[in-house]
């Protein structure tokens, strides 16, 4: 698995952890106003959009903090999806009719935008199923594919596991070829297919 380069946004989900009260400012008054204007004209209240905001934010720092999120777009692209679903789904719980503006085409952000938004959820949510099904297999397995995902040399792991090269090789293609199935299987019980 590698490692993402975060974007420059990032500060953004720093800012969240830690309770940066500038930052966090600065998230109230550039995004929430457009979330605001996209509920009100989709069915929603001003309440309702305080509320979807509020919720997207805590879901963002719950993301961060226990799931290791990497924001790999811009943090306006992102948090708007997140708005976005969330109030889809209130949407649904009401029984009432789809969205009738499009969020992309309020804001003018572009599919580029949100295909990243997309793409950063997606990838925090991959890499939280390869965590968990890996927990899931045998202490060795666990511990085989956690050195293999390091930059050490296959023989260096070898050695420090106590076991041949070869074995390691053997044990490696088994025990990925098990977290591969495990995964797939899991696709799309977790929403990533």
């Amino acid at each position: 698995m590698s490692t993402q380069t975060p974007h420059a946004d990032q500060y953004f989900i720093h800012a969240l952890l830690n309770n940066e009260a500038q930052v966090v400012g600065e998230i109230y008054r550039r995004f929430a106003p457009r979330v605001k204007h996209y509920i009100m004209q989709n069915s929603g209240t001003a309440d309702d959009a305080a509320d979807i905001f509020q919720e997207s934010l805590v879901d963002i720092y719950n993301q961060a903090r226990y799931k290791n999120l990497v924001l790999t777009c811009p943090f306006e692209p992102f948090l708007l999806m997140v708005c976005k679903r969330k109030w889809l789904n209130e949407l649904k719980k009401r029984g009432r009719q789809g969205v009738t503006k499009d969020l992309d085409d309020q804001f003018n952000l572009g599919e580029d935008s949100f295909r990243d938004a997309e793409k950063t959820w997606a990838d925090n949510e991959k890499a939280r199923l390869f965590k968990a099904m890996l927990e899931k297999m045998g202490e060795r397995c666990q511990e085989i594919i956690r050195w293999s995902l390091t930059d050490k040399p296959q023989e260096e792991i070898a050695s420090k596991l106590g076991v041949t090269y070869g074995y390691l090789r053997k044990k490696k293609s088994e025990c990925m070829a098990a977290l591969i199935s495990e995964i797939k299987e899991n696709l799309s019980k977790w929403g990533l297919t």
